[in-house]
């Protein structure tokens, strides 16, 4: 892969991620624009810089997106823009850079997720919850969440797959073999 690709890669992943970010927290929905144009993208670029090598490459990061969340969607634990907008990650970055982005996001959602439900409901929207999985646990009975309290919230899971990008990218040879080249040049 040359620099050229993977710098292009890079910056339009991460101006995707920006666009998504902005358009979740505000929102609480990725537009399919968005993610349209991020396979669109990935398929483009890999498919000029790599041509059938590319393609593929392209189409196993899209299918392997596709194949790992859409579980997830069908238990209503991630939306449909959120997997959506990984498909085309996963066309842009390939399957490598992808698996690590998705399994860096999972770990970095524990956090984001509990900073936005705080940021939603306070401390006390998530003592609500703590309460109610208790009265569920000790009376053996499920009570639906009430609209005020933490688990009745809808988080949007982009900053966390953000993060799980950024974190892969912090640790991929390439990625960083890419930084110590520009940082050679603009330093």
């Amino acid at each position: 892969m040359s620099e050229t690709q993977l710098l292009l890669q890079l910056v339009l992943a991460g101006l995707f991620f920006i666009a998504a970010i902005s358009i979740d927290l505000y929102k609480e929905k990725i537009p399919n624009k968005l993610s349209l144009l991020a396979i669109f993208c990935g398929f483009a670029i890999n498919g000029y810089y790599a041509q059938l090598d590319g393609v593929l490459m392209a189409s196993v990061g899209f299918g392997l997106a596709f194949i790992l969340l859409f579980p997830t969607f069908i238990f209503r634990v991630l939306g449909a823009g959120d997997i959506k907008l990984m498909m085309g990650i996963g066309a842009l970055m390939g399957p490598d850079l992808l698996l690590s982005s998705l399994l860096y996001g999972i770990i970095a959602g524990a956090g984001t997720s509990l900073v936005l439900i705080i940021w939603k409901t306070g401390l006390s929207g998530l003592s609500k919850t703590v309460k109610r999985y208790w009265d569920c646990f000790y009376l053996r009975s499920y009570f639906k969440p009430a609209a005020d309290e933490a688990a009745g919230q809808r988080v949007p899971y982009a900053p966390a797959l953000a993060i799980g990008w950024l974190w892969a990218c912090s640790l991929d040879p390439d990625v960083f073999a890419l930084y110590q080249s520009w940082n050679a040049i603009l330093g």
